[in-house]
Order: C-alpha cells, then sequence, then structure tokens
C-alpha cells in the first residue's frame, strides 16, 4: 500500500499549523519525495516546492529512519551540501520521520531561529521530542486511513454514492434506525446545527415523484424538511442499513432555473430613451417596484414588455430571487396548466414519468410574469385566480400543498375589457391582476426615443458581427424617424439588426435599408403636400394590410391608428 501524504495535504496543514502554535516553532512537512506538503512561519512560502537541494537533513532522516538533532544548523556534518548553509536562519532543527507500517512517508521538522527559542527546546527537549513525534504519527494514521479507505471497496456502494454525490445532502443510517453519519449538506438542508449522534430519523414519502426522485418528509428532532431524492438499501451489511441521498427542492429549484432562464434583466437606468413617456415610464416602474401588488402590462406587440417587467424585478426588494417567465400564447393549450402548477409522477398520459417542478413553484419568494395573459384558456383563468386568493398551488395528481410567496406580474397586448364583455377573460381574474397598470406607449408615439434606440442597437450588432462604424446618414435618420413602426422596439431592432449587415465602409445610408422602409410614404419628397384625406386613407390601408382584415386585425389597426372600431369600419366602408 502506498502512502503519500500529498493526499491529505490539507490536514497535515492543519497538524503543522497545531504543532507551530503549540510548541512556538516553524514546523515543516515533507513527503518521500521531498516536496513541501505544508509548512508554517518561514516555511509557509512555496506549498508543493521541491526542497530536495536543501534538505539533506531530511534526507538523513528518510535513508536512516531515525531522529534527526541539528544543533548547530549550517556548520554541522549533515549540512555539507546543503546550498544554503551559509545564508541558514536556522539556530536549531528537529527532524522525526514519518512512518507508516514499516514504511517512511515523510518527514516533519521543526526549527528555531533564534537562540531564544533554540534554549526553550533544549530546556525541554524530551517533551518536544514526544510531542512531535505524537503529531507524526497522527499524520501517520491519517494517511493510512486516507489510503485503506481508497483501496477498501467494502463498505462498498455506500462509499460510492456518498462520494459521488458529496454536493447532495448524506445520511447513513444504521440498522437501528438512527442517523450514524449525516454530512454538512444534508444538515444544513435540514436546517440542523446541533451535533448529531445516533439519533432517530424518520422518513415519510409524501408520494409524489418530482425530476426523477421521490419526494421525502425527513424528520430529525424538532427539524423538519422536504427534500427530493432517493434511499438506497446497504446489501449484507452488519453497521448499515440505508444511504439516503437528497437535495433540497430549493436546490432543486435553482439548478432547473439556471438550465431555463434566459432573462435579461435591465435596470430603468438601462431602459433605452429620453421621451417624456420613457422617463415618465421609469419613474413610476421605480415607485410600484417594491410593492407586492400584482402588476398589469398593456401595450403592443414588440413595445418592450418584458424589459418592463424585468425592470420592476430589478428595482424590487426580490432582486436577488427568481424571475420565472412563461408566454401564455407560446404554450400549447393542454401543456398549459402543467407549466404553470407542475405535475408528479403518472399524473395524466403522456406526462414525463420524471414529474415536474411548475413555473409557479420555481419563482417561489421571487416574481413570476406572465406574458400573453389574454391568451389564457378560460379554465386556466379560475385555477389562476384560486392560486392568487389561497397563495398555495398543487402539483397536477399531488395532494401536497405548497405555499407561495410569489409577486405576479402580467402582460398582454390585447383588450382585456373588451374580452370581458365577450366572456373571454374573467373579470374577476381582471382586477386581481390590473391592481396596478401600466401603460407602454407604441414607438410611433415616442419618436424621440427612435434615435437612441437606432445608436443603441447600431453598436450592439456592429460588435456582435466585428464591424466598424463611422455614421448614419441624416436622411437615412429621417426615414427612419418617420416610419410608423407599427412593430414597435423590436421591428426597429431587427431594421437596424439588417442596416449593420448591409451597411459598407461603416456607413450607413438608405442602400442598407430594408425594402418597407424605402417604400414608406411618409416620406415628403420635393415640399409634396397631400391632402388629410389622402394621407387618412393611405394610413388605414397601410394599417389594415399590416394586422390583416380579420376582425382582430381591425381592432388592431383601430388601436394603432388611435380611432375606435366603429369609426374604422365607417371609414372602410
Amino acid at each position: 500500500m502506498m502512502y503519500n501524504l500529498s493526499n491529505i495535504a490539507d490536514t497535515v496543514q492543519k497538524y503543522a499549523k497545531i504543532t507551530a502554535k503549540i510548541a512556538k516553532v516553524d514546523v515543516e512537512v515533507v513527503n518521500r519525495e521531498l516536496i513541501r506538503v505544508a509548512g508554517t512561519g518561514i516555511f509557509s512560502e512555496g506549498i508543493y516546492e521541491d526542497v530536495s537541494e536543501n534538505s539533506h537533513v531530511y534526507k538523513n532522516a528518510i535513508k536512516t529512519g531515525e531522529l534527526q538533532i541539528v544543533r548547530e544548523p549550517g556548520s554541522d556534518e549533515r549540512c555539507k551540501n546543503c546550498k544554503i548553509k551559509n545564508v541558514c536562519h536556522e539556530t536549531f532543527e528537529i527532524s522525526i520521520p514519518i512512518k507508516m507500517k514499516g514504511e517512511i512517508i515523510g518527514v516533519i521538522g521543526m526549527a528555531s531561529n533564534d537562540e531564544e527559542s533554540k534554549k526553550m527546546i533544549l530546556d525541554n527537549l524530551d517533551s518536544y521530542l514526544d510531542f512531535l513525534a505524537q503529531i507524526a504519527d497522527f499524520i501517520a494514521t491519517k494517511a493510512y486511513e486516507y489510503a485503506d479507505a481508497k483501496e477498501k471497496q467494502s463498505i462498498i456502494e455506500m462509499l460510492k454514492l456518498i462520494t459521488r454525490s458529496m454536493d447532495e445532502g448524506a445520511i447513513i443510517i444504521n440498522n437501528d434506525g438512527n442517523v450514524d453519519t449525516i454530512n454538512l449538506s444534508a444538515k444544513q438542508q435540514l436546517g440542523i446545527t446541533r451535533i448529531i449522534n445516533n439519533e432517530k430519523i424518520h422518513i415519510e414519502p409524501t408520494g409524489d415523484t418530482v425530476n426523477n426522485s421521490k419526494e421525502y418528509r425527513v424528520r430529525i428532532g424538532n427539524n423538519v424538511n422536504t427534500v427530493i431524492g432517493d434511499i438506497y438499501d446497504v446489501p449484507e451489511n452488519l453497521l448499515y442499513k440505508q444511504v439516503m441521498l437528497f437535495k433540497d427542492i430549493k436546490n432543486v429549484q435553482s439548478n432547473i432555473y439556471a438550465m431555463t432562464s434566459t432573462v435579461n434583466a435591465l435596470n430603468t437606468d438601462k431602459i433605452i430613451g429620453t421621451s417624456k413617456k420613457t422617463i415618465a415610464l421609469k419613474e413610476e416602474i421605480k415607485k410600484v417596484a417594491n410593492s407586492f401588488s400584482t402588476v398589469l402590462i398593456t401595450g403592443e406587440s414588440g413595445s418592450g414588455k418584458e424589459v418592463v417587467a424585468t425592470a420592476i424585478w430589478k428595482n424590487s426588494d426580490r432582486r436577488n430571487n427568481r424571475f420565472v417567465a412563461i408566454n401564455c400564447a407560446a404554450i400549447p393549450e393542454p401543456l398549459l396548466e402543467s407549466e404553470l402548477f407542475g405535475y408528479v409522477k403518472g399524473a395524466f398520459t403522456g406526462a414525463d414519468p420524471n414529474g415536474k417542478i411548475g413555473k409557479f413553484e420555481l419563482a417561489n419568494n421571487g416574481v413570476i410574469f406572465l406574458d400573453e395573459i389574454g391568451d389564457m384558456p378560460i379554465y386556466l383563468q379560475s385555477k389562476l385566480l384560486r392560486v392568487i386568493q389561497d397563495k398555495k398551488v398543487i402539483r397536477i395528481g399531488s395532494n401536497q400543498v405548497i405555499p407561495l410567496d410569489v409577486r405576479i406580474i402580467a402582460a398582454t397586448n390585447k383588450d382585456l375589457r373588451k374580452m370581458i364583455n365577450e366572456n373571454k377573460f374573467r373579470e374577476d381574474l381582471y382586477y386581481r391582476l390590473n391592481v396596478i397598470p401600466i401603460e407602454i406607449a407604441p414607438l410611433r408615439e415616442r419618436k424621440e426615443d427612435i434615435k437612441d434606440l437606432v445608436y443603441y442597437f447600431i453598436h450592439y450588432y456592429r460588435k456582435l458581427f466585428s464591424k466598424n462604424f463611422v455614421r448614419i446618414e441624416d436622411e437615412t435618420m429621417k426615414k427612419l424617424l418617420s416610419y410608423p413602426w407599427y412593430g414597435n422596439v423590436r421591428e426597429l431592432e431587427n431594421t437596424v439588426e439588417f442596416m449593420v449587415n448591409m451597411m459598407e465602409f461603416g456607413i450607413i445610408n438608405d442602400d442598407a435599408l430594408p425594402i418597407n422602409i424605402k417604400k414608406n410614404n411618409n416620406i415628403i419628397k420635393n415640399d409634396e403636400i397631400r391632402s388629410l384625406k389622402e394621407i387618412e386613407y393611405e394610413e388605414i390601408k397601410k394599417a389594415i394590410d399590416y394586422y390583416g382584415d380579420t376582425t382582430e386585425g381591425k381592432l388592431k389597426a383601430a388601436n394603432a391608428l388611435g380611432i375606435g372600431i366603429a369609426t374604422l369600419y365607417r371609414k372602410l366602408q
């Protein structure tokens, strides 16, 4: 069996520090290859340094296996080949070989640096030698334990499981059903700060299976917590019955969030724009950020509703907790309920057999953003209302109640009032969500922001594409400013990305514009003045072409034009 002190360097360093503190001397430990494994004082620099050129006394200790006492370092015969003997600051040195099973595995040495400490050692030499020999034995024992644990494959599966899962909570349960060993992670997850010594453990399955592991309620004394993990039987062992490996639900949620979160959060000072409406919006965000009340953000598609939602989060006292977003329009209706509330193993046909944690549970203590809330099915609206009122959620197929502390921010580009009249949206849910209403003006109503956004996106994409940017021509900027931007900031960003791709020699001119902006009829040429009727006709036609000739398209067109739907129908006729 090979014993290498480098494997237990941290433990050896602890022993070195203890020895130095008690003996009031500098201490050094080297392994058999004369690599410094630990050191204090003058030896603390250069851990893992090769000291073979200057450690002839250590070589002698390894070679002979005997204690070495050097009363006059530098002039001693054993120091004659040492390269630093003429500048050696040591006044006295003791070196004891560290032995294990007859094998010398290293040397521990202590050295004094002045006559006073030398005299103290000489006056109590036997005590120092006994103490140093004990420390050498302790280190040897630790080296043996390490090597023995590595070599042994009995306590077989238990050691493998614990070694593989040191980031998880681990509890070894003996045959009496008591805790034999509990690691630090397990104690932290269960809220235990005391020493656990053979205490009774009660493990009760909740019946839920989530993320391919079972959910358990674990109690040790008065400490109770719900965890997700697995229990393994230890076969043919007289001492141990089971090993439980688990993670706190909060840790499981954090891992899922880290894998799925793609939120690009902004503080209010990062929201681009200098228009009066944008400045007022920033102030409104700051006012409502720390409230617990629900927020309903309304605005056209592409106007930046998620940006506002994340700004509220980042300016609130929940900024260090999670922001979980879900687009109610992007998820098929049959899956939306399970996405929101989660489910357990076997909850319904076609469900993931591992179970799933829902968005509300994932967002606990943080913020959940329900985008496109107007597209939520009416039957789910009643369940959402119940969650908001009761502040708790139950996974599909489970009976476990999960308390919630979640702030809800919802957003929509639809007219929820109109949907209420059409029985497509619950009025009671609307009032629950619309506690703090925030309306985002379309980009065409805050034209001062267009120039700021254009330059912001130009610099973003020219860095992304590694392209040089010199300037944007004035005429080109005028075209961008006069364009109505029915797709709002999202359309503007896409346009700028296109222009940066098309620009040549770092100059953005009309040649780099997308064709729809080149053909924009809003731009007046040669002082041409058109009648209001003509302009109105073209704008209505443009809005219908953009939003479509459906009932919903006409409603959006009317909103974009700033007129009522009845007025639009009359003008179309």
